[in-house]
């Protein structure tokens, strides 16, 4: 008999199975049914408690997490004018303070069970600070967490002096993905071409594309149709990603679904950033006030991929969060008002395996030959660990437990009952 490292036994997974052993060897599953009978180097019964993949961020901004405040705090609290200090505070950047930053954030991520992150990094700076500052991040979290790059023009590719050659230069150096914001750009047109050429470039290169598109309350901020087209005429089918997509909130039904009709066959991704999204978009509205958040619905049913994305963290963009993908999910469930059985469950997929699959991770999930990346989560179903943000007992990577908590509850001492403890577990 094989000589296991570790089982996690009595394991609820997200798909509703229970009562469940996981058998870890050299950092993959290497079992998973009911009484394995087997030993191993370390045994921990997990109670019934929820085991899942690792939550994934598809959508985040590294090299400006944990800025807030710095030169100052966005007053107004919008987009345009986070933008503007993101500007202001480019110039006085040093590599040493985006360094710890992000690993800061990196350190609250896997306590969180938050094991891989697409960051978009902003290369619209001739220094190419940032990107030298991320790429020493990532190759120094890569034992355990996968952090993908992405080249974002966040002044416009074509608006924006040099960003042209800037992105290149970021692709040689070793960023993974190609990105674009045409709604920033001057023109429609100009947005329109940006995206034709950066689809063109990436088909160049062989690599992914993730672009900030239609981030507007817009109804005519179409660009997501030139990015589906563009992925179709390159046969970028399933490698291209749509972010943000809120100007579809505005869009009259009749155009959006000849849209979606045409992400379809794109087999174009989605990420929307709920907490991002509720709290940015809809700011020139009186009453009735827009959500402006993309039609999460409408795009799971007609097959595409959709992942939920935290986006900022104490940033110029917004001031608050913490790394945790479950504040994601329970925002998006509550915009999308996805409160159905299913649809409750397709948030959490939302933060993890469809996250996985727009990232791309090879060997992501809870069968066998995957690898043992795993979190045992203090619930006993996705609904429940949504509910209560459960707490993170035990994280793995590659089977060796990264972070582990302590349960979640509380002693009562009331008058007239005898002392209790409080699991806020049904």
């Amino acid at each position: 008999m094989t000589t296991l490292d570790l089982i996690l036994r009595n394991a609820v997974l997200p798909d509703g199975r229970t009562g469940l052993d996981i058998g870890v060897k050299d950092g993959r599953i290497a079992a998973l049914e009911r009484s394995l009978p087997a030993s191993a180097r370390r045994e921990i019964d997990v109670g019934g408690c929820l085991v899942s993949p690792p939550f994934v961020d598809a959508h985040f901004h590294m090299d400006s997490t944990l800025s807030l405040g710095q030169p100052r705090l966005n007053q107004s609290g919008t987009l345009l004018e986070g933008i503007a200090l993101w500007g202001e505070l480019k110039p006085h950047l040093t590599q040493a303070a985006l360094v710890e930053r992000a690993l800061r954030y990196c350190d609250w991520a896997v306590g969180r069970g938050l094991l891989a992150i697409r960051s978009h990094v902003d290369i619209c700076d001739p220094r190419l600070l940032a990107v030298e500052a991320l790429l020493q991040v990532k190759r120094t979290v890569a034992p355990y967490l996968d952090l993908q790059l992405v080249a974002f023009p966040q002044d416009g590719y074509l608006r924006s002096p040099d960003a042209v050659a800037l992105l290149d230069r970021a692709l040689e150096m070793g960023v993974d993905v190609v990105g674009g914001i045409p709604h920033f750009e001057r023109t429609m047109a100009d947005g329109a071409d940006s995206v034709r050429r950066l689809c063109a470039l990436a088909t160049e290169r062989g690599a992914l594309v993730d672009m900030h598109c239609d981030e507007s309350d817009d109804p005519l901020s179409r660009h997501v149709e030139t990015l589906a087209a563009e992925t179709v005429r390159h046969g970028l089918h399933g490698r291209v990603t749509g972010s943000h997509l809120t100007s579809m909130h505005s869009m009259d039904n009749y155009y959006a679904s000849k849209l979606l009709d045409l992400m379809a066959e794109a087999q174009l991704n989605v990420v929307a950033n709920p907490l991002i999204n509720i709290t940015l978009q809809g700011r020139h509205d009186t009453y009735p006030k827009r959500r402006g958040m993309t039609r999460v619905k409408e795009q799971m049913a007609r097959g595409l991929t959709v992942a939920f994305g935290q986006d900022c963290v104490m940033d110029p963009w917004y001031p608050l969060g913490s790394g945790d993908m479950l504040d994601v999910a329970a925002m998006g469930l509550h915009v999308a008002q996805m409160t159905g059985v299913a649809e409750i469950g397709a948030c959490f997929q939302a933060v993890t395996a469809n996250a996985a699959r727009i990232l791309q991770l090879e060997r992501y999930g809870l069968d066998i030959g995957c690898h043992a990346d795993l979190v045992v989560l203090q619930a006993s179903d996705p609904a429940e660990a949504i509910r209560l943000r459960a707490t993170r007992l035990y994280v793995l990577r590659r089977g060796r437990i990264v972070a582990q908590a302590p349960k979640a509850e509380a002693t009562l001492d009331l008058p007239g009952r005898a002392t209790t403890t409080v699991d806020w577990r049904l």
